[in-house]
Order: structure tokens, then sequence, then C-alpha cells
């Protein structure tokens, strides 16, 4: 049969092309067709009771498959305890695992139930260089290692937030943690680690321990460090430091296990830089990120939307969008965002070509259900990283 439909004409075809720009939308704009992603979630063992028994576990991972989740960030490190069994940490402190967990290995029970399900699994080293939190003496770990931590101006043990700091700038404190997280590479079938805003990060206010204050001096002719914390050659030399760290830790998770996806959700450049030495963007061009989940958490849409503006236009290169979630704050104290909110930061993340995000914390999706159903109607495929 005949077609009344005429074929476009040159002039057609440039007339759609114009009205198409004209419309304020390009091509990185567009949403993108919903095959691959990360829909993650952030697992605490802090005001959640997820980690408490195998029964939690499962009604959990079985309630994010069902909101069509697919990737689960568990906390494994976090107030001089793991959230598994370690060999490490049993002969540094007496303790292989967090006692409140006993004779269980949370990790495993988790990595089990996900597994089932096709979720993937990072294992989320929280605490990072961290060593306890607000405890003056540093927690268990300083107590045992004395020597091991951060000093201020003043001499005091590094603290801000009411954190306690190890010295992240000491190569037994840095072997210690890449000790961590590969023995988890090693005995756990982890789909990948995570670092976030302590690791790797030092406070601004760190490395007036006599060991750094030495190595800086062998590097500016005897001179020490300047007074004033803030001073920009001083936190770059510090950055510097931590970034040379990122590039060993990469290095080795994937000596240990080439597949295994090395993630960070650091804090928003550069406050990152100024106030806790990191230095992400320099992570992500030397080629030392597979997945980039820097915490977005603003409480309005035009913060949150302008933020992705600038990760996406002037921190990270063409190339590297793919590697980027945001991360999504839905719950914290008894803060939630209004439902509208966290729509508009969904569709916001889509207008900008991301096909997912990365939600703190589990907690906050249960109040959530049908905002997920409606936005995760279907399931996609964890994305091709590496």
């Amino acid at each position: 049969m005949g077609s009344s439909i005429k074929p476009l004409t040159f002039f057609h075809f440039l007339a759609l092309i114009l009205l198409f720009q004209c419309s304020g939308v390009s091509n990185e704009q567009a949403i993108p067709p919903a095959k691959e992603g990360v829909r993650g979630v952030w697992l605490t063992n802090v005001a959640s009771d997820v980690l408490l028994s195998r029964k939690n576990i499962e009604e959990a991972v079985t309630l994010l498959d069902s909101l069509q989740f697919n990737t689960i960030f568990m906390v494994t490190w976090n107030r001089g305890y793991t959230m598994y069994r370690s060999d490490v940490m049993k002969a540094l402190t007496g303790y292989a695992i967090d006692p409140v967990y006993r004779d269980r290995d949370p990790l495993k029970e988790v990595i089990e139930e996900a597994h089932k399900r096709d979720i993937k699994v990072f294992a989320w080293f929280e605490f990072g260089f961290a060593s306890s939190y607000d405890q003056t003496d540093g927690g268990l770990l300083l107590q045992t290692k004395p020597f091991w931590k951060a000093l201020d101006s003043k001499g005091d043990i590094t603290e801000k937030n009411k954190f306690q700091w190890m010295n992240g700038f000491h190569p037994e404190v840095q072997d210690f943690m890449v000790s961590l997280v590969s023995e988890v590479v090693e005995n756990y079938e982890v789909d990948g680690i995570q670092g976030d805003d302590r690791l790797p990060a030092m406070p601004v206010n760190s490395g007036y321990d006599e060991y750094t204050v030495g190595l800086y001096q062998n590097e500016h002719n005897g001179d020490r460090p300047p007074e004033n914390e803030n001073d920009a050659e001083w936190i770059e030399w510090r950055a510097q430091k931590l970034n040379g760290f990122m590039g060993v830790l990469y290095k080795k998770v994937k000596e240990l296990d080439p597949h295994c996806i090395v993630s960070m959700a650091p804090s928003i450049y550069p406050w990152s830089k100024e106030n806790y030495l990191q230095d992400w963007p320099t992570w992500v061009n030397n080629g030392y990120v597979d997945l980039l989940c820097p915490q977005l958490y603003r409480y309005d849409i035009d913060a949150y939307s302008k933020l992705l503006d600038e990760i996406l236009m002037q921190q990270l290169d063409k190339e590297d969008h793919r590697k980027f979630y945001p991360g999504v704050l839905l719950q914290v104290d008894d803060y939630n965002p209004s439902s509208e909110l966290l729509m508009a930061k969904i569709d916001s993340n889509r207008l900008h070509g991301i096909n997912g995000e990365v939600f703190f914390f589990y907690e906050g999706v249960k109040k959530f259900k049908s905002q997920f159903q409606e936005k995760y109607s279907e399931k996609v495929n964890f994305p091709k990283l590496r």
C-alpha cells in the first residue's frame, strides 16, 4: 500500500535541527535510556539495626531488590572495629570483629544475600584514617599504637567534628589501612571497595607530629611547616602525600583482583581539599578511581543542580562522566527530604545524563518506597566502569 506521508526534504531536516537547538536541549542534558547505572545505598551500623542479625540483613536486601537497587555500600570499618573477621585487627588489638557481632560475620552475610539477587557489594571503609569518635584518647586503636596519633599545632591529638585521627602521613598507618583493604579483597567476594571523606583524608589542622614535620623539613631545607594550617603551600604538600597514598592503594587492590572496583565518595571539591586535604580531581585524572560518588548533600534543588554543573563542567573530563554517580542525602538524624525534593534530585541527575545515584543511607529508603517504585520502575544493570 502507498503512503500519503511525504519524505523529509533537506530544508525540513534543517528546520528540525534548528528547532532542537533552539529548545535548549543538548545531548548531554537528554535523559539516557535506562539500561545501565548505579542505584546504590550506604548500609550503616549506626542508627540502623540491619547488621544485628542475618534475618534483618535478608529483609533489607529483599526490600532493596524489590525496589530495583543494584548496589550496596556496606560499612566494614567504624570506630576502630571491623564488621568482618579481621586477622589484622585480631593481631593488633585482640578483636577480630566488633564485639557486637560476636561469632557472626555481617560482611559475609550481606554478600551472600545480595549476590543471590544480583546486587553488587562494596566494602565501605567508613572511618578511614579516623580512629574514634568523641573519645579524647583516640579509642582502642590509638591506645594500642599511641605513636600513630595525628597531632595539631598545639601538640594535641588531631580532632575535627568530634572525630579523632591517626596520622595518615605515617607509613605504618598507611600500611595498616592498605592491609585492612587487602584482606577484604583477598578473603571476601566483594565487587569493590570504597573510601569516603575520611579515606584518604586528613583534617587541615593535622601534620604537626614529629614524623610529618621531619618529612617536611627534609624536603624544605630544614624549614618547619607553617604555623598557619591553612597556608596554601602547606595544604598542597600534604594533599600531594595523600594523592600518593591513593595511588598505592589503587595499585594494591588491582594487584590482588583486577576486577575489584575502587570507589571513592569524597566531600565536595574544593572544600574537600581546603578542609580534609582531599584533592580528588587529581585521583580521577591519575586513573586511581573507577567509581566516583561525591557527597552532594544539599537541602534545595538549586544548590544540588549547581554542584552537578560544577563537577561535570569544571572538575571532570568528559570521558570520566561515566564514573560519576552522586551521593544523595536521604536521611541524617531527624532529617528527610520532602518527596518533591527527592524526585527533583533524581530528575536533575537524569537531565545531566546521569542514570543513577547513591543514597545515604538505607533507613531512609524505607520511608520512600512509593517514590522509588515510580523512579526505579525497571531494573538496570550495573555499568561497565573499566
